[in-house]
């Protein structure tokens, strides 16, 4: 299954797919372009449809904060999966992690 990142609506994305280290690079180089496109405070990220992921897909939300940070956009990441998550606490990311409750 092809990784990719859709627009839902203003502002908000959508990754489906598995986030590993083979889809990850791909897709991180699509994610300025999406950021860039916002013209709004927030960039909403859903990540809902993702399949499957390893570190690499943690490591990529890390890379999502700092292309936000830098276009000085309020980052939320909704619909994270457990997967992702557990990833995240024991790598010691989960409270830096914008997560949006839904």
């Amino acid at each position: 299954m092809q990784t990719k990142i859709t627009q839902k609506n203003h502002g908000e994305y959508a990754i489906e797919g598995e986030l590993n280290m083979q889809t990850v690079p791909e897709v991180s180089k699509q994610l300025p372009e999406f950021v860039k496109q916002v013209d709004g405070n927030d960039f909403t990220l859903d990540l809902a449809l993702v399949s499957r992921s390893d570190s690499a897909g943690v490591a990529l939300m890390v890379e999502v904060m700092q292309l936000t940070k830098s276009a000085n956009l309020s980052l939320h990441l909704s619909n994270l999966p457990q997967q992702m998550r557990d990833i995240a606490d024991v790598s010691g990311l989960l409270d830096i992690l914008p997560i949006s409750e839904n």
